[in-house]
């Protein structure tokens, strides 16, 4: 089985964060690879892994990292590919990291999900494998109708809940 997503982190201290993103595609039946790879700490590897994902079949990068970040740009200006960038938060609130991804220079773009927001960039990247891909965009429509699903049933929750001036 190809891996049609890559699932990047700094270390495997950023896992606890990066799972969403594995659970979500387990779950919608997505083949995916989790590796660990470093800009600072591991470069040749990571400008040997970016710019050749493409000839692997990967279709979507998904890079999560904490601090500096600069591990979803640097795969970015290496690849053709898009990459989605989960700001871990480590220091600063993760207001560094999101920082670091969300001011990259024109021409290398990375989208950039919440802090600590792996199952946006899951979704996300689900979304643009889905484009050209009716079964994968049926899995996105069947996903969004159990989010609606889950408010339907939200509402009808909060109507059993009395209060003594709650007028619904």
């Amino acid at each position: 089985m190809q891996p049609l997503v890559s699932i990047i982190m700094g270390s495997t201290s950023d896992l606890p964060v990066m799972e969403a993103a594995c659970k979500f595609f387990d779950s919608q039946e997505i083949p995916f690879e989790m590796l660990a790879l470093s800009a600072h700490r591991t470069p040749d590897e990571v400008a040997e892994y970016a710019k050749h994902a493409h000839d692997r079949g990967v279709k979507v990068i998904i890079a999560g990292a904490g601090m500096a970040a600069h591990l979803p740009g640097v795969i970015a200006a290496m690849t053709p590919l898009p990459v989605i960038g989960v700001p871990i938060k480590s220091s600063l609130e993760g207001m560094d990291a999101a920082l670091a991804m969300l001011q990259m220079p024109p021409g290398i773009p990375v989208a950039t999900v919440a802090i600590n927001g792996a199952q946006n960039a899951a979704i996300l990247a689900l979304q643009m494998l889905s484009v050209n891909n009716p079964e994968m965009m049926a899995k996105v429509l069947s996903f969004k109708q159990n989010l609606k699903q889950k408010i339907v049933k939200a509402n009808a929750d909060l109507a059993q809940v009395t209060y003594n001036f709650k007028t619904n």
